[in-house]
């Protein structure tokens, strides 16, 4: 049965956008490492091996480190393509081809923020995309175009802070502020009342266009500074879920393409539901974009074999204690009141 909340992109899309992701890693890894004379290295954390680049500066006692990505396939062969090819061809008319042939861009105001950031070494430094944007971004890497719920006017970003383990070594110093005002898109830090640059970034004469920078919350609601990034982030409840484990994606528009960082996208759903559950029951009729994005991302994974994979995220959720399992559960329910397909044993067994 088709599912309606997707369809399948052609074989020459998948292939186009593949091309494109490992395009763009090795010319990012180029870019960063050029010049520098160091090894890459496959190390172990928390039982899962990732790919880092170590080099040592002139002069220097202390060894520095880029994170490259996880052990897989596709890292592994970038990895040997560019100990072969140090002068990658530029990414633009890849990004052009790929969306061509069907792969879905991001917004052009978006996608500068995002590429910018990207060049500032922010997701080297251990962000993570969040939000709608990072949606679509799993479309085109699990091979489907969405129907529903892909529009949005702010770009989200995450961050674990000092809170959440992401396999993030990297010592990077990056001045997010700098960044985003090089653009010269208008982009203004919202104030704190105490003075303090606040954690969301708008244009007061655009209302598309916003970024939010986001963290886990402790036992304080004020925004979180994080040194290494020149920025202050919002603490949300809940937010550890979605960055416990990480995947990455390439983004692209018809200029170009970046890589990032995503939660892995059973995490991604299911932790919009526990986000949905949280709110005030006047605030809930808002969440509807959330569930649709829940719903078609566990529909791709019914109907793609994987319910497992969907399915151990979800019993890590509830099993993290009563008000967890409530709130998610309350999710659940309206999930499946506009999804009912979805109703599945294998999805929610616990």
């Amino acid at each position: 049965m088709v599912d309606p909340r997707h369809t399948e992109l052609p074989l020459p899309a998948q292939t186009a956008y593949a091309e494109l992701a490992e395009r763009t890693r090795v010319f990012e890894i180029e870019h960063a490492l050029a010049g520098l004379s160091g090894s890459f290295q496959k190390l172990s954390r928390k039982g899962k091996d990732y790919w880092y680049f170590s080099w040592r500066e002139a002069g220097a006692e202390r060894t520095r480190v880029i994170y490259v990505g996880p052990d897989n396939p596709q890292v592994r062969a970038l990895v040997e393509r560019f100990r072969r090819e140090r002068n990658p061809k530029a990414l633009a008319p890849q990004a052009l081809a790929a969306i061509n042939l069907g792969c879905t861009p991001m917004a052009p105001k978006h996608f500068r923020v995002i590429k910018r950031l990207a060049e500032y070494g922010l997701f080297r430094a251990g962000a993570l995309l969040v939000g709608t944007h990072a949606f679509i971004a799993y479309g085109n890497l699990l091979g489907v175009r969405w129907r529903d719920a892909s529009s949005t006017l702010d770009v989200d970003l995450a961050h674990a802070g000092n809170n959440v383990s992401v396999a993030m070594q990297a010592d990077l110093e990056v001045d997010v502020h700098d960044a985003l005002q090089s653009l010269e898109m208008g982009l203004l830090p919202i104030t704190e009342l105490d003075g303090s640059i606040g954690s969301q970034y708008r244009n007061p004469a655009d209302a598309e266009l916003r970024v939010d920078f986001l963290t886990t919350r402790g036992r304080s609601t004020k925004p979180v500074r994080i040194p290494m990034l020149k920025v202050a982030l919002e603490p949300l409840k809940f937010m550890e879920f979605a960055l416990e484990d990480l995947t990455q994606a390439c983004v692209f528009g018809r200029t170009g393409a970046c890589t990032v960082n995503l939660p892995v996208p059973e995490r991604y759903a299911i932790h919009k539901l526990v986000v949905y559950g949280e709110r005030p029951i006047s605030q809930r009729a808002k969440a509807n974009k959330d569930l649709l994005q829940t719903a078609a991302l566990a529909a791709w994974f019914l109907q793609n074999g994987q319910a497992r994979v969907f399915n151990n995220a979800w019993r890590d959720l509830v099993s993290r204690g009563r008000g967890w399992r409530s709130r998610a559960k309350q999710g659940r329910e309206a999930l499946l009141r506009i999804a009912p397909e979805i109703e599945v044993d294998a999805l929610w067994k616990e």
